[in-house]
């Protein structure tokens, strides 16, 4: 078990495109390490999912869970799930705009369009097929991470710069109308 300390905007994993993670990589000891160390680490930091870049390893793997949904609007817990090589499909064309923070833009918050439902398929810890049909809450983290793995950052979808605003500004002025949804 490791704790890593969470790579900022600027580091280059961030921006990176990951690359997939091989299948004779599952089940060695190594990969089982990156999976318990990024969800030690997600909990650790109190996020709601981390992928593999904002730990520096440049593969396709990310991991959501919501154990405490209190801090989320309309959130339920939702238990913890690895992804492996993920593709996403946007189903529908039904979109929210939340509240969005990330743990590798420490202290920032901004208001991100993402669809409220989608298909994301890929290989769970283990290496067996997983498709899962989310909506809501989990379908926003789920986009949140996958964006991670193609070097993207939610900053790159906000629809303008207006709604960006510090942590404590957050707290103070717009909590109390709609809280906060950070995914990871």
């Amino acid at each position: 078990m490791a704790i890593h300390r969470v790579a900022q905007l600027g580091h280059p994993a961030i921006r990176s495109k990951a690359t997939p993670v091989l299948n004779s990589e599952i089940g060695t000891q190594e990969f089982k390490r990156l999976v318990s160390d990024l969800i030690d680490t997600m909990r650790d930091y109190g996020g709601v999912g981390i992928a593999a870049p904002q730990i520096r390893v440049t593969k396709r793997l990310f991991v959501i869970e919501v154990r405490d949904a209190s801090r989320y609007r309309n959130a339920e817990p939702f238990p913890l799930t690895v992804v492996l090589n993920p593709s996403l499909t946007l189903e529908g064309t039904e979109q929210e705009t939340e509240w969005e923070g990330c743990l590798s833009i420490e202290g920032l918050r901004g208001q991100v369009p993402r669809s409220t439902h989608v298909l994301l398929k890929g290989l769970d810890a283990e290496g067996a097929p997983l498709t899962l049909e989310l909506e809501g809450f989990p379908a926003i983290v789920a986009q949140h991470e996958f964006d991670h793995l193609d070097g993207l950052v939610y900053l790159d979808r906000m629809t303008g710069m207006s709604s960006l605003t510090f942590l404590n500004e957050f707290q103070r002025y717009h909590r109390a109308q709609a809280p906060e949804r950070p995914s990871d």
